[in-house]
């Protein structure tokens, strides 16, 4: 606004939104003083004092005077009362519920004129052009910044794919055995493919029928702003993971059926679950004793079924449990059908339990999977392909799952990736390299104890509760410590793709 002898009128209209007529200049205050008149004293307005204030503008209309800076005259606002507060112009009253800023959008009501290259450094509002094209550039910056989900997901696809090749490429060195090209690569590819192509249409549809994600009210504060997020994503990644390792190893095979079939059982009471948390508008859903009676009695159906199915078997014989040397083959007996009822219920709660954050679950049952189809390749290479499917699946549905999610697998997603884990080592006996692979469900299963048994002890002992984590799973407890969601998801890559990479070796010496 240039010196002039004359007063000069502008409308200051205060919006949170951009018109697009005219664009808004936006400016930060630091002090504007102006010279009063011997009634009243010097007025300075900060953005700081705004805030803190906890005040709004209303979008009234301001009068002011420009003056000479000789000019000793001064066009005052309307009123003001006893706390310096404007009245008849633009009001400052307390803010309702709405955040203030620091920064003020000012949206001219006419045509302004900015100043030219030349006259840049001879008007007195050079710094305030200065700050706005300063503030336009970063804000466009800050638009085609790719968001760090995205780098998160091209690294874990990556990484997979080169490692699916390298043990397709020398598959014949380890196994010995004239598998097909691209063995592991071809069914983790087209899962990849046909699940991400799948969560554009299915993402919307979610969103249509208005199936959300309830956030607890016990959960962190930052996933508050994640409410309203579509739910139930496993219903489309993981019937394509089933399909694509049926239709590439054969629909005869007795190992890919069972373990299919345990799957979608699971995946039967996520969706129980997700549908009772969606009608009752609370994210409770079944109770947890029920929820684990039925996972305990998908368990013992499979581990029943498995001791008659005619499962292939390089030892001739069954309920064995290969270990690396000087353990070799360890017999079971009956201990076996327990042990593989408890591995479906502990990994179909593991699984569950660390679906907290955007791209976490997901991510590392990927290369959990992968690491258990480098491991059961050399006894069942039939179930090395699901797994390889499984895994392609995961990784599709992270491209809508990744930070910031648009949706979430839920527990039909979850539950029905721990069944798979689970039923993959129980027709092959890979307990040892499944234990491995799932380092990073385990930490979060023991977290919720140890979180668990420390406050009943604590309790018991001095009358109150403590708590060891700040909150469980582990997860929230770094979130709570002060790490970002991205930070904590590419750690638990990081762990997991070390944890796959040796369950494979495990797996391989074993057999």
């Amino acid at each position: 606004m240039t010196s002039s002898a004359n007063p000069l009128l502008i409308h200051l209209g205060f919006q949170k939104t951009l018109e697009r007529s005219h664009p808004p200049i936006r400016i930060s205050i630091f002090s504007a003083s102006f010279s009063p008149p011997k009634f009243c004293s010097t007025l300075k307005i900060s953005g700081s004092e705004i805030q803190r204030g906890g005040c709004k503008l209303r979008r009234d209309l301001v009068r002011i005077a420009a003056m000479d800076d000789d000019s000793e005259a001064f066009s005052s606002f309307d009123e003001f009362d006893d706390n310096g507060v404007i009245y008849g112009g633009s009001i400052l009253s307390p803010s309702e519920g709405e955040e203030s800023d620091t920064e003020i959008l000012i949206i001219p009501s006419t045509d302004v004129d900015l100043p030219s290259r030349s006259d840049l450094f001879d008007r007195s509002d050079a710094v305030t052009v200065a700050a706005h094209r300063f503030a336009t550039l970063r804000k466009r910056r800050k638009r085609r910044r790719i968001q760090p989900g995205v780098f998160i997901n091209m690294g874990l696809i990556a990484f997979s794919a080169m490692l699916l090749l390298f043990v397709d490429w020398c598959s014949w060195k380890i196994v010995r055995l004239p598998f097909p090209s691209f063995y592991l690569t071809r069914p983790f590819s087209i899962s990849a493919i046909l699940a991400s192509c799948a969560g554009f249409l299915y993402v919307p549809l979610l969103d249509r029928l208005k199936i959300h994600q309830v956030i607890r009210i016990e959960g962190p504060l930052m996933h508050a702003s994640k409410k309203g997020t579509p739910t139930m994503g496993g219903l489309f990644f993981v019937p394509i993971g089933l399909a694509v390792a049926r239709a590439i190893a054969g629909f005869s095979s007795v190992e890919v059926y069972g373990a299919a079939a345990a799957t979608i059982a699971f995946a039967a009471i996520g969706l129980l679950d997700d549908t009772l948390s969606s009608f009752k508008n609370h994210n409770y859903g079944l109770p947890g004793k029920f929820k684990f009676c039925l996972q305990a009695a998908v368990g013992t159906w499979f581990s029943f079924w498995l001791e008659s199915a005619d499962v292939l078997s390089p030892y001739s014989m069954k309920m064995l449990v290969p270990f690396p040397a000087p353990l070799g083959l360890v017999y079971f007996g009956k201990f076996y059908l327990f042990f593989s009822a408890f591995c479906f219920v502990a990994m179909g709660n593991g699984v569950n339990l660390t679906d907290g954050l955007d791209g976490l679950a997901g991510g590392t049952a990927a290369l959990a999977f992968i690491g258990m189809s480098i491991a059961v390749l050399p006894i069942c290479s039939d179930l090395a392909v699901f797994g390889a499917s499984m895994a392609g699946a995961c990784v599709g549905f992270l491209l809508h799952n990744g930070y910031k999610a648009s949706i979430f697998m839920g527990d039909t997603g979850s539950l029905a990736l721990g069944g798979a884990l689970a039923a993959m080592a129980s027709c092959t006996g890979m307990f040892f390299p499944l234990l491995i692979a799932s380092g990073v469900f385990i930490l979060e299963v023991l977290s919720v104890i140890m979180q668990v048994s420390f406050f009943k002890a604590t309790r018991r002992l001095y009358g109150a509760g403590r708590r060891l984590f700040r909150m469980a799973p582990l997860h929230h407890h770094l979130e709570l410590s002060g790490l970002k969601e991205p930070h904590i998801v590419t750690s638990a890559y990081v762990v997991s793709s070390v944890l796959a990479i040796l369950a494979g070796y495990v797996g391989l010496i074993s057999a």
